[in-house]
This record gives C-alpha cells, structure tokens and sequence, in this order.
C-alpha cells in the first residue's frame, strides 16, 4: 500500500521552499502521496507559537549569523537562489488559497515553485493581486476566475481549516509533516528522516 505524506506549508518561509523542493526529489526515488495542506503560518504563531515574534524582535546574533550560513548551505544544496525580499514578512493569505484552486485543477507543483520563486528569488509582492494574476497567467490559467476562487468565503475557510488542523495534532509552524497520519516531522532538514521510513 502507497504511503501517505501530508505537506503542511506556507510560502512565506524560505525554510518550506527548501523543504519543498526536497520533498520533490524525494517523491522522484520512493512511492508515496503527497496529500498537500496549505495553511497560515503566522495564525499559528499569533495562536500557540508567540516566540517566533520575539526571537525576531530580539534576535541573538550568534544565532541569526549561523542560520544565515544555514540557509545559504541548503540554498545551494537544493539549488535555490535565494534574495531576501524587501517585504519580510510577507501577507501570503491570497497565495495560499491559491493553493486549493491548483490542487483541484492538479497544477500545484507549478504554482507553488511559481509563488515561491516570485517571492525568495524575485522579490515580488505576493500579496498583491497583479503579482498572483502574473504568476497564473504564466501557468495558462485564467486570472479573473482565479481572484474569483480565492475569494469565496469557503475557500477562506478551508485554508483556517487546515492551519487550525495542523495545531490540533501539535504542529507549530512550516513546513511539517505527517507520515501515515501521526508521525509528525518538522523542518526541511527531516526529510532525510522521511527518506528511511518511506
């Protein structure tokens, strides 16, 4: 039987693009299914994970110095460009309900790489309109019936849904992981954990 992996994610983390292209070279040598679960990562920071705020507010600069070379190492690793946007954070409520229009139309893959890349190595704004109308326009969909879509109230409400989902079975931010619906994994540097029990 096909194991199952949910991807809980937000684009907003440099950390779940690099997790998302490592789960991606994974799916490529094992056989499993990728069950994709867009959330809100800062409704889990407002709601159960406060100190991501304070640790930006007062960061200790030993630590900032070594997760800079961190990412630097992953990026070239994963063979990702990475520019620090100007806009940090980033608003990626509209770019996540996104999500649930690609998964259904199963284009998901190349909308995400797409947010991903307009955000970390582009620098755009992605949560503005004409950004998110550029990227699905790229990806010969049509814009005006994708605005459409992720305006709908119970679109809005699958993305809570999910992010809310995620806190109930004690997740706290992105990416994270389910193997099988309970082992839980968080972080892009797990997916070599994944990798022996897949």
């Amino acid at each position: 039987m096909k194991k199952k992996l949910e991807y809980f994610f937000d684009c907003s983390s440099p950390w779940t693009y690099l997790s998302f292209r490592g789960i991606l070279d994974l799916a490529r040598q094992k056989e499993f299914e990728i069950i994709w679960k867009p959330i809100l990562v800062g409704g889990i920071f407002n709601s159960t994970n406060p100190s991501v705020y304070e640790s930006r507010n007062n960061p200790v600069k030993e630590k900032l110095e070594y997760s800079q070379k961190d990412l630097a190492d992953w990026s070239e690793y994963r063979g990702i460009t990475f520019n620090w946007p100007k806009i940090f954070p980033v608003n990626s409520v509209k770019a996540m309900r996104g999500c649930f229009y690609f998964i259904e139309n199963k284009k998901i893959e190349p909308y995400v790489e797409a947010v991903f890349k307009a955000y970390w190595t582009d620098g755009e704004n992605i949560a503005e309109d004409e950004c998110l109308k550029s990227i699905v326009e790229s990806l010969e969909i049509n814009s005006e019936e994708f605005l459409k879509f992720i305006n709908d109230p119970k679109i809005k409400q699958r993305l809570i849904e999910n992010t809310q989902n995620l806190m109930d079975r004690g997740g706290f931010g992105s990416p994270t992981f389910f193997l099988n619906d309970v082992d839980m994994y968080f972080g892009n540097d797990r997916i070599q954990l994944l990798a022996d029990k897949i």
